[in-house]
């Protein structure tokens, strides 16, 4: 049997057998009950539409009743048709949000936001158990954090004060050729350049260091960048340890027709008050430090400026070298004005204009004001120095002011020994003694900046830009290839491996790789 069916309903119907066929016509069927078309297309669309949108709504509902609600249906339909729920949720949220701000937390340990979650679906728990939950997640995240920090700090202060195994292999091994080699205890400078240790006509320029690598980068890179460098005279500074390693360096490595001179401290014969007064100021400088050091809380470092805090209390805080500097005038009694330089400098541009400044009366050339304009010194004012909290402090200085930068400054030793900057700066050692060691924070430069007050002359920004070896410091390319100086001030030193590798390769291309004590000790480039 055949069905030949059409728009209009069946026309006939075919039975057919083996051996033969019966045809037959049926009545035309009425159409008068059928659905049309163009009616049951849009309903199947607006149920598509509507369906999958009702069944995540209803879902949604559920999983959100299931805390609120004994039963989640007996929620479902009040929420459905009243449409309050979105109110109703951000209302209890933000009242359970609002009570663990000032309630107690539990001691339950929850370390992750999947433990959370876990932990809140399994137990049922409302939404002021959420608020709760959280907030002890955070804040026991916060306190990882913050110890995080404080270890960070704390390693970083510790790898910025050693002493890499390349640089003390260097100075031992140029200790061995100082007494195998004659040449490295040749005269520095040479007899017929001696004359020019104290000719006012030459620029002499002033270093105090115990590193060797250091001095010979500031000297190469001066002489490099220099237009007449034999005008340049170096006067270097170190201990009695150092001395020898230092002068076999500069005795073997021939310079450019420039003169440098290489003295110890034991080599110098001072008065009676003059080692008197070092003494005292060292040992001064010691209880300082040694004050802040006791002191020292975890409250120190949850300020933004614990790192500083913590370079204040490195060991070159007690440097002899360093704090040395007040006595520049017992240092070279026979110079006039000297540039002085910290070893831990590069020279970019020649500098012998610096030396003809006129200082208009001052005793010291600084840089005031940064590379970021006038008023802008960030890290380097009094109040990271000085302590205001002191009625001393407080009553004789501007905290807001800038301090001057140390590191490249220009001396006017003659009017130097024409004030009391020296006998000031004792004076103030020895208030800071009786007020219980509290005036200021260790260092060189917080008694300088009281002892100098009102003796600076400040110079154009772009004969100095510090702060290289801090890690906040972001200073643009152009900024650095104007400046005549740049200074590594800060832990990062560019000997060290903290070194920041974007500013040290301007440091590593002083430093002379070919020489063999550089090599043997394999320093890094």
């Amino acid at each position: 049997m055949k069905f030949y069916i059409s728009t209009t309903g069946i026309k006939r119907v075919t039975i057919s057998s083996s051996g033969s066929a019966v045809k037959g016509s049926l009545p035309t069927a009425t159409a008068s009950r059928r659905i049309p078309s163009r009616t049951v297309l849009p309903v199947v669309l607006v149920l598509g539409i509507a369906l999958p949108f009702l069944f995540v709504r209803i879902a949604f509902l559920v999983l959100e009743s299931a805390a609120a609600c004994s039963s989640p249906l007996d929620c479902i339909g009040w929420r459905f048709f009243t449409g309050d729920d979105a109110s109703m949720l951000r209302e209890e949220l933000t009242g359970a949000l609002v009570e663990a701000t000032t309630g107690n937390v539990d001691e339950e340990q929850i370390e992750s936001f999947n433990e959370l979650v876990k932990d809140m679906t399994s137990k049922g728990h409302d939404f002021k158990a959420f608020a709760f939950k959280t907030k002890a997640m955070l804040l026991r995240m916060e306190h990882k954090v913050q110890s995080a920090r404080q270890r960070e700090s704390i390693f970083w202060h510790l790898a910025s004060h050693g002493v890499p195994k390349s640089l003390h292999c260097l100075c031992l091994k140029l200790a061995e050729e100082y007494a195998v080699n004659s040449m490295a205890r040749s005269l520095l400078p040479p007899p017929e350049y001696v004359s020019r240790l104290a000719d006012p006509s030459f620029l002499h320029l002033v270093l105090l260091t115990d590193n060797v690598l250091a001095a010979s980068v500031v000297v190469s890179s001066t002489i490099q960048n220099s237009a007449n460098p034999g005008k340049l005279v170096f006067h270097i500074v170190t201990d009695k340890k150092t001395y020898t390693p230092m002068h076999a360096w500069f005795a073997i490595n021939s310079l450019k027709s420039a003169v440098v001179e290489v003295k110890g401290l034991h080599q110098y014969d001072w008065s009676q008050e003059v080692n008197v007064g070092v003494k005292q100021m060292l040992e001064i400088h010691r209880l300082i430090w040694k004050h802040n050091y006791n002191n020292l809380n975890d409250e120190d470092f949850e300020y933004k400026g614990h790192k500083r805090y913590l370079e204040a209390l490195s060991p070159s805080s007690l440097s002899l070298l360093n704090h040395l500097r007040i006595y520049i005038p017992e240092l070279f009694p026979d110079l006039n004005k000297i540039l002085f330089l910290d070893d831990d400098i590069v020279v970019q541009h020649d500098i012998a204009s610096l030396l003809e400044l006129d200082l208009k009366g001052k005793v010291v050339g600084a840089v005031v004001n940064s590379w970021c304009g006038d008023g802008c010194c960030p890290g380097r004012k009094y109040r990271d120095y000085l302590n205001f909290s002191h009625p001393i402090i407080s009553s004789n200085f501007d905290h807001d002011r800038c301090a001057w930068l140390y590191g490249m400054n220009i001396f006017d030793i003659k009017a130097w020994r024409r004030t009391n900057i020296t006998a000031t700066y004792h004076q103030w050692l020895e208030l800071s003694l009786k007020s219980g060691l509290a005036l200021w924070h260790p260092g060189v430069l917080p008694p300088s900046l009281i002892a100098f007050e009102g003796h600076v002359r400040p110079i154009d920004p772009s004969w100095h830009v510090a702060g290289l070896g801090y890690q906040s410091t972001e200073i643009h390319r152009e900024i650095l290839e104007d400046a005549a100086v740049i200074h590594f001030s800060g832990p990062a030193k560019p000997w060290l491996e903290i070194g920041f590798p974007e500013v040290r390769s301007i440091w590593n291309k002083y430093v002379s790789f070919s020489n063999k004590f550089v090599r043997e000790c394999r320093l890094m480039g």
